[in-house]
């Protein structure tokens, strides 16, 4: 029999074919960035007021600065109510303005916005007082779309492949997220929105094991590569879609300028090619000798004839389901430990990324350094996880995202320079937390069920993303409750991600302990039988 890691070093471990590979999945991931966080531009706080218009009924000929002062209270600091303003009355103007109101209400007719005011998600559809939630809320469910596609991409991957499930998820992304652009209403905005993350998380879910379009399509030294790769083209996402907010103030035209590019990747149809070893699974494996040879000509190198011929599948292995992952001991153990590390990454990840305008700085600039600053998270990650291995950079960088997390909760706010200092330093060191995750689950679970594994560390980190946003809601109990969380989750995750084994310079496996187990007992079977069979021959007649 013939290892399929054999067949990876005649094709070369990192040829122009596997570099070709890692392109193409590095553009959709860019294309990711704005549909996770363009909403955050969206929503930025405008001034705003009660609408009064009931005392024009009184005195039509009111200039604006009267009608604020007659019908809107003052707070504290001296200027007007935002959601607040006085009960009308049936006065006439003359004894409004002598006596003057005293009784307020919340706001009963809607709000009144600046008309310089560029056009905002906020101004829309009022997102503003008691809507103002509602922002936290669709951002929840939109990362209940990413758990959604979770679910049913995760397992479809397996059983349909992984080439459909990223065509299917692109076509997805870009017809809802041009849609969501000409909503009538917030609610159906929400809706698209949901729709646009499972088709995200479609494409994280294929992308997360580079599910066979990477990983396992890459040589033991260079598996890690491909990962780091498409996760920092991601990061120069959020970095263009910094400039692109600060260029497109519309919100209309800024949904429509980030969805829309995802359809020049449609020639993807013609040139994205399937797993091989997911061929091999799945006992296509005429395909994927084909596709290997493809491969290996794009890479210059030629594959003996004799390991091809080789190249077959040992035994018909049942496709693995999400009980395997709990029932076997060491997958039980990986399992639990992975999901909550993907759980905490995500919490914090998105605890830091959707309040990027809450630490004091410029929204546009914060959100450039958090861009820029996970590119030397995710390339560090390359030649951290073969110095160090897999285990080490896991648990040391989620203690370190951590511990700035809490620290953060000891400064003061009138200091923003230093809390935005910490802030990058904990996006930093949870982005490479979450790409060292994408590496080593892909690794610690075997090919047979990589997907499904993945696929349920990748629904646990959904629910960290649900959870995430309504976190932030927390502060008005007290402002450092989400950092306190932010910060203590990931230091217990560290700690337990010293229990998972290392996976640094192995081969990846392709079945479970079980059907290895029984590989085993007909191997050793076969020799005992040989070796009896030899004393026979040499007893003496």
């Amino acid at each position: 029999m013939t290892n399929f890691g054999d067949i990876i070093n005649a094709i070369g471990d990192l040829g122009p074919f596997q570099k070709w590979l890692v392109l193409m999945l590095s553009l959709a991931n860019f294309l990711t960035a704005f549909p996770m966080f363009g909403q955050v531009f969206m929503v930025l706080d405008v001034p705003h007021h009660c609408k009064t218009s009931w005392i024009y009924a009184i005195s039509p000929n009111l200039t604006e600065e009267q009608l604020l002062n007659l019908t809107i209270p003052r707070n504290t600091q001296g200027s007007y109510e935002e959601c607040l303003m006085y009960t009308p009355v049936n006065w006439d103007i003359d004894s409004v303005v002598e006596y003057g109101l005293n009784v307020t209400k919340k706001c009963q007719e809607g709000w009144v916005y600046s008309s310089e005011q560029t056009p905002t998600l906020v101004t829309q559809f009022d997102l503003v007082c008691d809507r103002k939630e509602l922002n936290d809320i669709s951002q929840s469910i939109y990362m209940l779309g990413l758990l959604l596609g979770a679910v049913v991409f995760g397992s479809l991957s397996d059983r349909i492949g992984r080439r459909p499930i990223i065509l299917l998820s692109m076509l997805v992304m870009g017809t809802f997220g041009v849609g969501a652009a000409f909503v009538p209403n917030f609610y159906v905005y929400v809706i698209l929105r949901c729709l646009v993350g499972a088709a995200v998380s479609g494409i994280f879910i294929v992308q997360s094991v580079l599910m066979s379009l990477g990983t396992e399509w890459v040589g033991v030294p260079y598996r890690s590569h491909p990962v780091i790769i498409t996760q920092c083209c991601f990061s120069i996402g959020q970095m263009v879609l910094a400039g692109l907010a600060y260029g497109v103030r519309n919100w209309r035209l800024l949904q429509i300028a980030g969805s829309a590019p995802v359809f020049c990747l449609f020639f993807y149809i013609w040139v994205l090619p399937e797993s091989a070893r997911w061929l091999m699974t799945k006992e296509k494996v005429k395909e994927a000798k084909n596709l290997l040879q493809k491969a290996a000509s794009v890479n210059r190198r030629t594959i003996p004839p004799e390991l091809l011929e080789q190249l077959t599948l040992e035994k018909k292995v049942k496709s693995g389901n999400i009980l395997d992952l709990f029932l076997k001991k060491r997958l039980r153990k990986v399992t639990l430990v992975m999901a909550y590390a993907w759980f905490v990454n995500s919490l914090v990840y998105y605890g830091l990324s959707l309040n990027v305008g809450s630490f004091g700085l410029d929204i546009y600039l914060t959100q450039l350094v958090f861009g820029a600053v996970e590119i030397p998270a995710r390339f560090a990650c390359i030649f951290l996880l073969q110095w160090f291995g897999r285990k080490k950079c896991q648990g040391c960088f989620l203690l370190l995202g951590g511990a700035t997390c809490l620290i953060i909760t000891c400064i003061p706010k009138d200091l923003p320079v230093v809390v935005t200092t910490l802030a990058v330093i904990g996006k930093f060191a949870i982005a490479a937390s979450f790409s060292i995750s994408y590496v080593y689950s892909a690794e610690l679970f075997p090919t047979i069920i990589r997907q499904t594994g993945v696929g349920l560390c990748s629904m646990s980190s959904r629910v960290g993303g649900i959870i995430s946003p309504l976190i932030g809601l927390l502060d008005k109990y007290h402002p450092a409750i989400p950092m306190v969380i932010f910060g203590s989750t990931p230091v217990t995750a560290g700690i337990l991600c010293f229990l998972l084994p290392e996976t640094c310079g192995k081969e990846l496996q392709d079945h479970t302990e079980e059907a290895k187990e029984s590989q085993r007992k007909i191997w050793n079977m076969g020799r005992s039988q040989g070796v009896l069979a030899a004393g026979i021959k040499r007893l003496p007649s």
